[in-house]
This record gives structure tokens, sequence and C-alpha cells, in this order.
């Protein structure tokens, strides 16, 4: 199996998780005299089983992203830059949108707000995270297409 079927299983059954504790819930309580829609112990061992999956999954991934390596890195240390450079991404964006808000000011005697920062500067630095994120999903894309996952 690819790392990269191994991580869209990982997802559709963290979908199937949430799904199965929504039904569940939904089937734990009946009026009196009345019985649920669907069984919720089989609710429940399906649960388990995606759950025992899920976790076998996890470790197996985190193996295989511990170990691999591209470019002389492992995936786990370009999943970490991916991740920070993401972060600064939506916090510099979020910086250049209120920064581009201008000057703020509806009557004459009223105080005028003033752009502190830059507002080019942090569009250049948001559209170089915005570049770097898109390389390394690049290069995780590639690798997780083209690595066998390392199973427990």
């Amino acid at each position: 199996m690819k790392l990269a079927e191994a991580l869209q299983e990982r997802a559709d059954i963290n979908r199937k998780i949430n799904e199965l504790t929504t039904r569940i819930k939904q089937n734990c309580l009946v009026q009196e005299g009345e019985s649920p829609n669907e069984a919720p112990a089989l609710l429940i061992d399906e649960l388990n089983s995606c759950i025992d999956r899920l976790q076998y999954l996890i470790s197996s991934i985190n193996k295989t992203n511990n170990t691999v390596q591209v470019n002389g890195r492992t995936l786990t240390d370009i999943i970490a830059e991916k991740d920070a450079a993401n972060i600064r991404l939506n916090s510099y964006r979020q910086f250049v949108n209120e920064a581009g808000n201008r000057t703020q000011r509806s009557r004459f005697s009223e105080i005028k707000i003033m752009c502190a920062v830059n507002v080019i500067e942090l569009q250049r630095t948001a559209d170089g995270y915005a570049k770097r994120v898109r390389e390394l999903d690049n290069l995780l894309q590639q690798a997780n297409w083209t690595t066998e996952l390392i199973e427990n």
C-alpha cells in the first residue's frame, strides 16, 4: 500500500468514526416500548473496529514519515515546515487584510487611523509563504504516491 492510500484511508476512517458516533448517539435513547432504528451494540462494535484500524494506520503512517527521507529530510520534517509555513501564511494574510483597510475617518473632526505597516511588503512575504507551501505540498504529494507504507 502506498503512503497516499493510507492517508486517504485514514481520512475516510475519521469520517466514518464521526458518522458512527452520531448514529450511536441517535440510537442510544428510545421511548419506553420502542426500539432504536439501529442496534447500538452493533454500531459500537463497528466503531471499535474502525478505531483499531485507525490506530494501526496512524502508527504505520508515523513510522513511514519518520523513516522516509526526501532530499535528506524526513517526511515528518517536511510536514512540520509546511504546517509552520501555513500558519505564517494565514497570519500574514490576516495582517494584509487588516492593514489594507487604509485610513478610517468619517468626519473631518474625528481621529484619523493610519496604517503602521508596509502592506506591499507584508503581501510579498505572504506570497513567499504561499509559494513555499505549494512547493512543500507538491514534494509531499510526490513522496506519498511513490513511497510504500511501512506497516507494523
